[in-house]
């Protein structure tokens, strides 16, 4: 079953840029970003994103103001101040032996930079992966992680899966069925969520008076490391 996955992927596979390094840095970048953002979104930014700090180091020594603006657009912007403290953590004491002691990297992040970018034999678990496996009961290895995340993506999606494209369809158990839908997200508009990327968009454009702005989305947002409130201003943090 692995070989016929594997066969496919090398025909199939999507040319995806983070695909095309071992660097354990940018692999990092897109697995943060990839982190609740579709693929498409992603690489644009991710490619920007490395021109502009191609290296750990270059990271580190950005101004967070700087990396928060260069974050917009990506949604859920405590992402972009964890890997901007990871990077400092990295900076000054190396690459942890336990990725997950890296701020805002769970055991999936973990497994994925070890397998794409240290060579580590290590399955990252993600959902298009654990589809995969759950729905054919295979047996895969870490050499076949991006195999199993492109079809989990592309073929055998989450409501209707299309079987008739898959390479694993022969034995697979689960073939022709179909599943009901999951959980939508909460949806955007009116949440506080928008209040508080309302917030973040106006405080990086300029500082603000603080009586100009939704207080209960500042103080999330200072909290979160977002925002800083100096008196009745607030500004991004430095």
């Amino acid at each position: 079953m692995e070989d016929a996955l594997l066969a496919w992927f090398a025909e199939n596979g999507r040319d995806l840029p983070w695909r095309r390094t071992r660097d354990p840095y940018a692999v990092l970048v897109s697995e943060v970003m990839l982190q609740q953002t579709q693929v498409d979104r992603v690489v644009p930014r991710y490619v920007a994103w490395l021109d502009r700090w191609p290296t750990v180091d270059a990271l580190a020594a950005a101004a967070r103001a700087d990396v928060i603006r260069e974050w917009q657009g990506l949604g859920y912007y405590r992402r972009a101040v964890n890997l901007h403290e990871a990077a400092r953590r990295i900076a000054t004491a190396g690459w942890p032996s336990d990725l997950t002691e890296l701020p805002g990297v769970g055991r999936y992040t973990a497994d994925a930079v070890a397998c794409f970018a240290l060579g580590a034999h290590v399955l990252p678990i993600d959902t298009n992966v654990r589809r995969v496996r759950e729905r054919s009961r295979g047996n895969f290895g870490a050499r076949s992680a991006a195999a199993l995340m492109d079809l989990g993506a592309t073929v055998c999606l989450a409501r209707v899966p299309r079987c008739a494209l898959c390479p694993l369809a022969d034995g697979c158990p689960s073939r022709g069925n179909r599943y009901e839908p999951v959980r939508k997200q909460t949806a955007l508009r009116g949440s506080f969520r928008e209040r508080r990327a309302r917030v973040l968009r106006l405080v990086a454009d300029s500082t603000r008076p603080l009586s100009e702005l939704d207080r209960a989305a500042v103080g999330a947002l200072e909290r979160d490391g977002l925002v800083e409130v100096a008196g009745e201003r607030v500004s991004l943090p430095v």
